[in-house]
C-alpha cells in the first residue's frame, strides 16, 4: 500500500493581518504556516524573522518573504537568509521580494519623492514610502513598518553569497517596483523547469 502524499508547507514570514496576505495560487492547496513579529497579525507563529527556531529544520517546501527584509538592518538580512535556509528541505525553494530601489531612484532624481505612484488597499504609495516605509502605517504607530535598509540587484545577490543555496535567480518586475530573488536549496535541472516556477510563482 502506498504511503498518503505529504502535504507540502509554506512558511510565510512576514505574513501580516491574514485578510491582507496575497499569495500566488500554486500555494492554495499547501498548508501556510504565518510567521510574524506582530502579535496584532495573529500569526501561527510569533517571531523575527532572524530567530525562526520555534519552527525545525528542513521542515518547509518553501519560505514566502514578501516585503519583509527591508524592515531589517542591513546586517541581519543574511542571518534571516540563513533561517530561511535552515527550516527549507533539501528540495525547496525561497522566494524574496523586496522593493527595487534602483529603479525607484529615477523618481527620487526627478524630484518626485512625495508623488503617489500607485493606489494599495491602506492608500497611495510614493516613493517616500517605497525607500522609508509606509509613511501612514509608521504614523499610526506601526513603528516596525520602516524600512532599515535597501536593495539594488546586486546588493540582494550579495546577501545570499556564502548561505548554502544550490542557485539564486533575480528578476526585476519594474511593473511593481520589485526586485525578486528565487533561491533553490538544489539547482534546477534545466531552464525549463526554473521558467515553470517562475510562472508558477506568478513573477
Amino acid at each position: 500500500m502506498s504511503e498518503p502524499q505529504r502535504e507540502p508547507v509554506l512558511v510565510n514570514v512576514g505574513c501580516g493581518p491574514r485578510e491582507g496576505t496575497s499569495l500566488p495560487a500554486y500555494f492554495s492547496s499547501w498548508r501556510q504556516v504565518r510567521v510574524d513579529i506582530d502579535a496584532a497579525a495573529k500569526p501561527d507563529v510569533l517571531a523575527d524573522i532572524t530567530d525562526l527556531s520555534p519552527i525545525a529544520d528542513g521542515t518547509a517546501d518553501a519560505v514566502w518573504a514578501a516585503h519583509c527584509i527591508e524592515h531589517l538592518y542591513e546586517h541581519q538580512v543574511p542571518v534571516a537568509l540563513a533561517e530561511f535556509r535552515r527550516v527549507l528541505r533539501d528540495d525547496g525553494f525561497v522566494c524574496v521580494i523586496v522593493p527595487d530601489l534602483q529603479t525607484v531612484a529615477q523618481y527620487v532624481a526627478d524630484d518626485r519623492l512625495h508623488e503617489p505612484l500607485y493606489q494599495s488597499p491602506a492608500g497611495p504609495v510614493t516613493p517616500h514610502d517605497i525607500v522609508f516605509g509606509f509613511g501612514a502605517a509608521i504614523a499610526s504607530g506601526q513603528t516596525s513598518m520602516a524600512h532599515r535598509c535597501g536593495f539594488t540587484p546586486g546588493m540582494l545577490q550579495r546577501c545570499f553569497h556564502g548561505l548554502p543555496f544550490g542557485e539564486v535567480l533575480l528578476r526585476r518586475r519594474s511593473n511593481a517596483l520589485e526586485l525578486v530573488a528565487v533561491a533553490r536549496a538544489i539547482p534546477a535541472r534545466d531552464e525549463a523547469e526554473r521558467a515553470a516556477l517562475m510562472v508558477a510563482l506568478e513573477l
